[in-house]
């Protein structure tokens, strides 16, 4: 982190190339989140509702989601997608960047990926309701993960600036 808390990473290509790889890698895991959404449901409340609650009337009856599976689920997401929200906010720190936007950034990603697993409970055990709030809030961390990996790609391509000196308070 001395590279990039002191600006010398604008002459480390090496240094350059592994956060550009991981910014691919993380590219290719977004479209994969899309993916994997669409190929379990569509962005409509009633179809992440049956996901979730199960739909009697589908072709061979979906019984709603074990509570085992939503567990397993949660298990990896929410490690996961908290090593890889803290990974990708904590390189947004280092881009000159208004403090507002960056705590705005770090908010909506936090907040979004805990959404999305949260909801998942919600709409299985509390209310169909909740599809509503999933789709939104998947939309916003798909939104939001994407802001950060264009901005930190714009911050390889262009490190010419420091964080620390350039930030707006």
């Amino acid at each position: 982190m001395r590279f990039v808390v002191t600006g010398e990473w604008n002459r480390n290509s090496m240094l350059r190339m592994v956060l550009l790889f991981f910014l691919v890698y993380v590219l290719f895991f977004w479209v994969t989140n899309w993916a994997v959404w669409l190929t379990r449901m569509d962005l409509t409340p009633d179809s992440v509702a049956a996901y979730y609650r199960g739909d009697p009337d589908a072709e061979f009856g979906q019984p709603p989601r074990p509570i085992a599976s939503l567990a397993e689920q949660s298990h990896f997401h929410l490690f996961a997608m908290g090593i890889l929200v803290m990974t990708l906010t904590h390189l947004l720190l280092f881009l000159p960047t208004a403090l507002r936007v960056k705590a705005t950034l770090i908010g909506l990603t936090f907040g979004s990926a805990l959404l999305v697993e949260a909801c998942s409970w919600l709409i299985r055990f509390v209310g169909a309701g909740f599809a509503w709030l999933k789709i939104a809030s998947f939309l916003v961390l798909q939104a939001s993960l994407l802001g950060l990996v264009i901005a930190l790609l714009v911050g390889v391509a262009r490190p010419v600036r420091n964080a620390y000196r350039d930030s707006e308070a």
